[in-house]
């Protein structure tokens, strides 16, 4: 399996995690430490998911389109290590203490906003011949991954504002529009990974890198072509 989809599927697995870990009938199935665990565990596939996408965007990080590819996947990775940190410590606070948070998830702040800043890079960047207001051209394999990341960081960002401002002992309704939202970002970010574990071809790559391997399988079948016996 490629590197493009191990990355897809560490995402994809981490993604999971939080699109699940919120639900309250999660918490009751499993019970309040697997809860927490099971937060960490996908920080952790996050963080790995990152580490990979930096290894596949490094080698371009010197041209024009690989340098916003390099940035958005640094800065993501940063915001999944202050995600690691936190959540470790919301995990400790669970197998320790006999109260568990009523709001399950309360995302860093700091790593809420290298998310919203690594996903408005990759937006930025993202491949486009002309954009329509806001919204790039539709056409092309992935074409719609940018944005739909972006919106995963701003569910994100918004579940980390409800996080600090909704105390812990506050009405389940409040409770419950902070959660959902950590699930709805997480379904973004797993509908992009799902995609990318697909077709082999993440929307951050440059496309730099896609026309070598174009010309690298193009040079392939030729010598194959040209072989006595092919």
């Amino acid at each position: 399996m490629t590197r493009a989809r191990w990355m897809a599927l560490f995402f994809a697995l981490g993604s999971t995690c939080f699109l699940v870990g919120p639900f309250p009938g999660y918490v009751q199935l499993v019970g309040e430490t697997p809860d927490a665990v099971t937060f960490f565990v996908g920080s952790i596939l996050f963080t790995a998911g990152g580490a990979l996408q930096g290894w596949l965007a490094w080698a371009e990080r010197r041209s024009p389109s690989g340098s916003a590819a390099w940035w958005s996947a640094l800065v993501q990775a940063a915001g999944t290590l202050f995600f690691n940190v936190t959540i470790y410590q919301a995990m400790h606070v669970a197998l320790t203490s006999s109260e568990y948070d009523r709001l399950v998830w309360r995302p860093d702040w700091r790593g809420s906003i290298c998310f919203l800043v690594s996903g408005g890079i990759a937006y930025r960047a993202s491949r486009r011949r002309t954009w329509h207001g806001l919204l790039p051209e539709r056409g092309g394999e992935g074409w719609w991954q940018p944005g739909v990341n972006l919106l995963g960081c701003i569910f994100f960002g918004i579940s980390a504002v409800a996080g600090y401002v909704v105390p812990s002992t506050g009405s389940m309704l409040d409770q419950a529009a902070a959660n959902w939202n950590t699930s709805l970002g997480a379904a973004c970010f797993l509908a992009c990974a799902l995609d990318t574990l697909r077709s082999d071809r993440p929307s951050k790559m440059p496309l730099r890198r896609e026309i070598h391997k174009l010309e690298h399988e193009l040079e392939h079948d030729f010598r194959r072509q040209a072989r006595p016996d092919g």
